[in-house]
């Protein structure tokens, strides 16, 4: 790529940095979506050894380029998200997307359409790392800032995405373990 587009690239991209989530940080501050999207590549690179059948560097770049969308669109809550959002944000992302060199633009587009049929082992753990990873931030988050809808969702989500690996399974099992723990905690606390 030469310079001056990889520059182009990059200034959109940085949009991601200024793009808020709804989870917020154990710091009490929103998530970026960069900030995601950096964490579930390195839970995804944690859990390599699982998968050594994976291709470990493609489920790498699926989950650095997962949401590159939202650099047009920002982020919308899954509980919100319509399809009609969805359809928006894929257009103008493979309207940028179409932009790019080769051989990026033929490989991403490969690598998109790859993450939305779900049919490959790495499209999979990929899926499972953007879900796991919401869930863990939530956990992690101060339990005030959830919205009462989000007790169950974190209890809930993402079981089908895991069903694929007994390993993914179990670290579905425990990150509702911390959930559990979570809402207990907040449950036992007096009242001001």
């Amino acid at each position: 790529m030469k310079p001056d587009e990889l520059l182009k690239a990059m200034h959109v991209a940085e949009r991601l940095k200024d793009t808020p989530r709804h989870c917020w940080t154990s710091g009490g501050r929103r998530e970026d979506v960069a900030e995601h999207s950096w964490r579930m590549t390195l839970m995804a690179y944690f859990v390599s050894d699982e998968f050594p059948e994976a291709d470990m560097e493609k489920i790498y770049k699926m989950c650095l380029i997962h949401d590159l969308g939202e650099c047009f669109t920002g982020d919308i809550p899954v509980f919100m998200k319509k399809e009609s959002d969805e359809a928006k944000k894929e257009e103008l992302l493979y309207r940028w997307v179409d932009t790019l060199p080769e051989p990026f633009k033929t490989e991403m587009r490969a690598l998109y359409d790859e993450m939305a049929a779900r049919e490959t082992l790495e499209a999979r753990i990929y899926k499972a790392m953007d879900s796991l990873e919401a869930v863990i931030q939530h956990n992690e988050s101060d339990i005030s800032t959830w919205e009462p809808h989000e007790y169950e969702l974190n209890r809930t989500y993402a079981y089908d995405r895991v069903a694929f690996s007994d390993y993914m399974k179990e670290l579905r099992a425990a990150i509702r373990q911390e959930t559990e723990t979570k809402i207990a905690g907040s449950e036992q606390k007096p009242l001001a």
